[in-house]
């Protein structure tokens, strides 16, 4: 990769108290909106190969684009190699400002969640090659980017076992006690725990635990990671009362080890 010393403000959503010096940094690999149905099915095609290591059986089921890949509360994103354009990783988000995240048709989520501004994450998929690892964490922070350009308050994820270590290392805490598995229709009924991450205290979280990723993701400008341009509307699908959350505790285990 390449870089080059450079100092810039942050990126909406986490305030500071003095300017942050940045570096830039290239990356291998491209990280863009899926806009085209060429695109789309690129990333189809890297979810569904990524999910058939490991779920052969679910992966059936993502062979073609789904439905809520056209939601107008959906983004998919796509990452492609430099070299030969090649998908190589892809995610989706889902915002809960039009309707209520996939996540909510298997589960209530508690109150203090569910009358927030959220985006759930799904379908993290990545190409089995050396350069895997550095793709996820691109797209990961790609994720963590549109939160912040939407104003979204907390991410939530599902993990299954041993997928949920990985959203622990992130910071992402339980939102049900006792690290409940609970079903999940979008996933093929298959026990998850559901986790969220509060997007305005991540970086202090990170720094105060000296996370390993805090200089990858809050002092290191990518231009190859292209979000696009922030959803419109914005505004919260439901309203209530201020309900304070937990605290999330910190894990400050090596990420993707």
């Amino acid at each position: 990769m390449e870089h080059t010393p450079t100092v810039s403000s942050r990126p909406l959503g986490f305030a500071v108290e003095a300017p942050v010096a940045m570096k830039s940094e290239r990356l291998p690999f491209t990280i863009k909106r899926v806009q085209t149905e060429e695109d789309l099915m690129k990333a189809v095609k890297i979810r569904h190969a990524a999910y058939a290591r490991h779920l052969p059986e679910f992966a059936l089921s993502l062979a073609e684009p789904e439905e809520c890949d056209f939601d107008s509360d959906s983004v998919v994103l796509l990452a492609e190699s430099k070299l030969d354009g090649s998908p190589i990783g892809s995610a989706r988000i889902q915002t809960n400002f039009h309707q209520p995240l996939h996540v909510e048709e298997s589960v209530e989520l508690p109150l203090w969640l569910m009358t927030r501004r959220l985006a759930e994450v799904t379908r993290l998929g990545i190409d089995e090659g050396r350069i895997g690892r550095l793709v996820k964490v691109a797209l990961i922070k790609a994720c963590f980017e549109y939160c912040e350009q939407n104003k979204v308050e907390w991410a939530v994820v599902t993990g299954r076992t041993p997928i949920d270590r990985q959203y622990e290392q992130l910071l992402f805490s339980d939102v049900f006690p006792n690290r409940e598995l609970i079903p999940l229709r979008h996933v093929g009924n298959m026990p998850h725990r559901v986790m969220a991450f509060e997007i305005e205290t991540g970086e202090e979280r990170w720094t105060a635990a000296k996370h390993p990723l805090l200089g990858f993701f809050r002092h290191t400008r990518h231009a190859d990671i292209d979000i696009g341009a922030p959803a419109a509307p914005q505004y919260q699908r439901m309203s209530g009362p201020l309900v304070t959350a937990p605290s999330a505790h910190a894990v400050t285990d090596s990420i993707f080890a």
